[in-house]
């Protein structure tokens, strides 16, 4: 066995029971980190289980385990490092700027200076724990939002994700101040003053659209997946966040509007239609008579109500006389508002028409000019058209 005496040997101002406590603890602690984390996650987990109602243990787990390893590492390193004197001192002088003058100097040794930085550390890692428990919480209600038909707790639930995070972020900022840094929060916050005033100012903007966010919320003019139309930006509503709203638009890119303009603006809720309108006119060549024109109105009106796709409140007219053309208007409404299957019934119903169009011996017309000369003249006569396709 070795001498006791062994053990009380100093070395550069530490013994070596002092390094021997020092290595075994950030051993033990590196070799059952993992197991420890994973178990302490298991242990954890028991107080969400009624409350997750599902076998989420593997998600809390897998969220868990990383931050609880580094809190872990942080704890074992800080316990180890304790066990050293760290003998060299720094003088550290204070100023006093009330009376312009430096007051007594303040000894700081290394081990003071190690104790707040692993003091600031695992305050870290803590909270940390607490954002991952706040995400578990939120994967959770968002599966039993997932299992409901209403879209407004799809909605909610990040929302309300973001906000206890940001509560907590601003809880372990204050509390870093002061643990670790021994601020009076409660002064800091009364005497702000004047700075209070105008950082409320600076975030004057973003408080509206806070105050945007919350309104969104209880009015519900819409709700994630919706089809909507606001300052003429047309898209389906992905997320509502404190400050924005992501829309992702038919050309697939992200437009973000501040949930202020969401609010103040003209906003249309697209996906609350239960018709699509269709309004178009062509033209048809004037050789085209009057009979011809009124059956071709007719077979086109009939054909309308009768879809099975569309109103009843359909109509097709004769419009008036255009420059080159006799023009019919096509009004109708398709009952079946997915934007594919509205594209392939207008289709059915274009081709309907040029079908009756062409049944009845008309033709589609487009922009002509015609030149006559007179044969009185002593020229002979002459016609010239001159036409160019039509186009929208």
């Amino acid at each position: 066995m070795l001498d006791s005496a062994f053990f009380e040997q100093a070395f550069w101002g530490n013994t070596v029971r002092a390094y021997c406590l020092f290595g075994g603890i950030l051993l033990t602690g590196l070799i059952f980190r993992t197991i420890v984390s994973r178990l302490l996650s298991k242990l954890l987990f028991k107080l969400f289980q009624r409350f997750s109602q599902q076998a989420h243990d593997d998600t809390f787990v897998a969220l868990l385990l990383k931050p609880i390893e580094v809190f872990i590492l942080f704890s074992t390193l800080y316990l180890s490092i304790n066990q050293l004197k760290h003998p060299l001192e720094v003088t550290v002088f204070h100023f006093n700027r009330l009376v312009g003058k430096v007051k007594e100097p303040i000894p700081v040794t290394i081990g003071d200076c190690v104790d707040r930085i692993f003091l600031f550390l695992i305050i870290l890692s803590v909270f940390w724990i607490f954002l991952r428990i706040i995400d578990f919480i939120s994967h959770v209600l968002m599966y039993r939002a997932s299992l409901t038909e209403s879209k407004a707790d799809d909605q909610l639930v990040p929302f309300l994700k973001e906000l206890f995070k940001t509560v907590i972020v601003f809880i372990g900022f204050f509390t870093l101040l002061g643990f670790v840094f021994e601020v009076n929060v409660l002064t800091l916050i009364t005497g702000l003053g004047i700075g209070g005033i105008a950082i409320a100012l600076a975030a004057k903007e973003s408080l509206e659209n806070l105050l945007g966010s919350f309104t969104i919320f209880l009015d519900k003019p819409f709700t994630v997946g919706d089809l909507v139309k606001v300052d003429g930006v047309e898209g389906t509503v992905e997320k509502v966040g404190f400050r924005s709203t992501l829309i992702r638009t038919s050309e697939k890119t992200m437009a973000t509007i501040p949930n202020k303009g969401m609010i103040d603006g003209v906003l249309e809720n697209m996906s609350l239609r239960n018709f699509r309108r269709v309004k178009f006119s062509f033209g048809i060549t004037y050789e085209t008579n009057a009979e011809t024109i009124k059956n071709i109105v007719d077979e086109i009106r009939d054909y309308i109500h009768a879809h099975a796709d569309t109103s009843d409140d359909g109509n097709a007219y004769f419009e008036g006389f255009g420059d080159s053309s006799l023009n019919i208007e096509v009004i109708y409404f398709v009952s079946i508002t997915a934007y594919n299957d509205y594209l392939a019934i207008k289709q059915e119903i274009n081709f309907k028409i040029m079908e009756i169009v062409m049944r009845n011996k008309s033709d589609f017309a487009y922009p002509t000019q015609r030149l006559i000369s007179d044969k009185t003249s002593g020229t002979s006569s002459k016609e010239k058209e001159v036409g160019n396709d039509a186009t929208d």
